[in-house]
């Protein structure tokens, strides 16, 4: 097939067809969602799963606007599952509206901008309004008044609701609400500190819209969480859930097994099946599993020309990993073991439930975890139930998630390492002080989250890390191992103070610490690495041999 260009960042449905990007056909979406028929639908789903750009096929789908958009669908599935469903294509006033542009750093921008993103669907219809002529004077005034963000407070409150009944006096159809990303304003006021005033903004508006509302066809509402329905769905009785748990609906966002051998059939990429699977593949949904649509997309965008081209994360410039860090923070030595068992390949098996807030987020270490299922940055491996509580055993999906882990984690210890006063490990290593040395290193390590399998390299960058600070000392690391140079070189200024060689060993026994600490300084003696100081002009040399063996530290002077 001809090269056709890769839909990234592209959300918009017509220009996805027009223009002609690689698509692959959900919509089958449609027709399951006609089925079910529910009233009002909320998916969960990860970031950058498909969401918007499926919220965009139902509106051109379902939209009576003047213009006929039944050419957008010309070849796809859903022409032919029969007049049944197509019979509702072009037939009801849709209102469409995201809430992402509520991410904000304050209260006040974040109502400004749901006023706005309200004000444009207005314009958006205004036409059809004011055509028909079938508005009474005091609710065209009301209906201008929000258009032009000039209403009260009181007029954005049940905008929706309203917006509803004028659409339905002036077309004579129920209308179809179609509301992505709910929940980012809700996430971005937690992290932000004004939850409690969004959230009522946030209730009201989708009460009034949802609950009540008899000039509601149906309603689909998208994010990435369930937030509990006393938050904000309260006394919604007509609410489907469909979380990553359902299988209703689990092959219509991100790319199933089958449509990845499509795609790399079509770009002539077979042979990357491995590297795409072990990077982009390992999520969940129901019992149908998927890959990540925005990474896929883009790796494949970077093998135009050069089809080995290496995997790269993208899903972790895109997500907040504001939820990782806060899990990172906040662990205590069973979670730390349990992260490290994680990035190491294992699973935990952890309570799931899905009514959550995010007042719940830090009032339990299990809801944390519930987070980080739900958002993608774990996946379910299986579950079982116990009595009402369903227990899922988890673990990291893929390798791009297993970089964020890594990525954030060592982030977080750089981190605490800089606010830490280190001052009597820098003086126990110039006073030669080894008993003091190895203590104040096991306790920063059972600090750490560690990973790469304890080897050496790990250590290294751990114990560089710690001396970074060492006042006024040069401090030389060398990674490469077996050039003759030592693992760690400390170095006064002038030649008049101290150098100091330190020698990293790792051991594969507690027991066997003592020995890997005189191998060390063997080698210290082996490589001549004091001759090379003595030689600049340094006469106050200390040498030290480190072992470490999982969270122990040993270390032994030299003479």
């Amino acid at each position: 097939m001809e090269w056709k260009p890769l839909p990234v960042g592209v959300e918009n449905f017509q220009d996805m067809i027009e223009k002609g990007y690689f698509f692959i056909d959900k919509t089958l979406f449609i027709k399951e969602l006609l089925d079910m028929k529910g009233k009002v639908n909320l998916f969960t789903r990860p970031r950058r799963f498909g969401k918007t750009l499926n919220m965009s096929m139902l509106r051109y789908f379902f939209e009576k606007d003047g213009t006929d958009h039944s050419y957008l669908f010309k070849d796809l599935k859903i022409m032919n599952a029969g007049e049944e469903y197509l019979s509702y294509m072009g037939r009801y006033p849709v209102i469409s509206i995201s809430l992402k542009s509520m991410k904000q750093p304050s209260c006040e921008l974040s109502y400004e901008m749901m006023k706005k993103a309200i004000g444009q669907e207005y314009s958006r219809h205004w036409k059809i309004v004011e055509e028909s002529g079938r508005l009474t004077e005091a609710e065209e005034a009301a209906y201008l008044r929000i258009r032009d963000l000039k209403g009260s407070d009181a007029d954005y409150a049940d905008a929706l609701r309203f917006l509803s009944d004028c659409l339905y006096q002036c077309m004579g159809e129920k209308c179809i609400i179609l509301i992505d990303e709910y929940d980012v304003p809700l996430e971005n006021a937690y992290f932000a500190g004004f939850y409690d005033q969004i959230i009522n903004v946030i209730r009201s508006l989708f009460e009034s819209a949802l609950k009540t509302n008899d000039t509601l066809e149906f309603a689909v509402v998208t994010g990435c969480l369930r937030i509990s329905r006393e938050s904000i769905f309260t006394g919604l009785n007509n609410l489907e859930i469909n979380s990553i748990t359902t299988d209703l609906y689990a092959e219509h966002f991100g790319f199933t097994t089958d449509e990845i051998k499509q795609i790399l059939r079509d770009y002539d990429l077979e042979q990357n099946e491995n590297e795409i699977r072990q990077w982009y593949d390992g999520y969940q949904f129901g019992s149908t599993e998927v890959y990540n649509p925005w990474s896929v997309i883009n790796y494949i965008k970077s093998c135009y020309k050069n089809k080995n081209s290496l995997p790269k994360p993208y899903w972790s410039n895109t997500s907040s990993n504001s939820i990782v860090k806060r899990l990172v923070e906040h662990a205590d030595t069973s979670v730390k073991q349990e992260i490290e068992a994680l990035i190491e390949g294992e699973t935990i098996t952890k309570p799931i439930h899905e009514d959550i807030t995010y007042e719940d987020i830090e009032s339990s270490q299990d809801n944390l975890w519930n987070f980080l299922f739900f958002t993608g940055y774990l996946k379910k491996v299986s579950e079982h139930q116990e009595e009402e509580t369903l227990y899922i055993e988890m673990a990291i999906p893929n390798r791009e998630v297993r970089y964020i882990y890594k990525t954030t984690v060592l982030r977080w210890f750089e981190e605490k390492t800089d606010q830490k006063d280190l001052t009597s490990l820098y003086e126990s290593i110039l006073n030669g002080d080894t008993e003091k040395m190895a203590d104040i290193l096991s306790e920063n390590l059972v600090e750490t989250i560690s990973f790469y399998d304890y080897q050496e390299s790990y250590y290294h960058g751990f114990l560089a890390g710690m001396l970074k600070n060492i006042g006024n000392y040069i401090v030389l690391s060398n990674r490469e191992s077996g050039n003759g140079r030592p693992d760690i070189l400390l170095k006064y200024p002038s030649v008049r103070g101290k150098a100091v060689i330190m020698e990293i060993k790792v051991s594969k026994t507690y027991q066997g610490m003592e020995e890997k600490c005189d191998e060390a300084l063997r080698q210290i003696e082996d490589q001549k690495y004091e001759e090379a100081l003595r030689q600049e002009g340094y006469s106050d040399i200390l040498k030290y041999g480190v072992a470490f063996y999982r969270k122990e530290c040993m270390v032994k002077a030299g003479k």
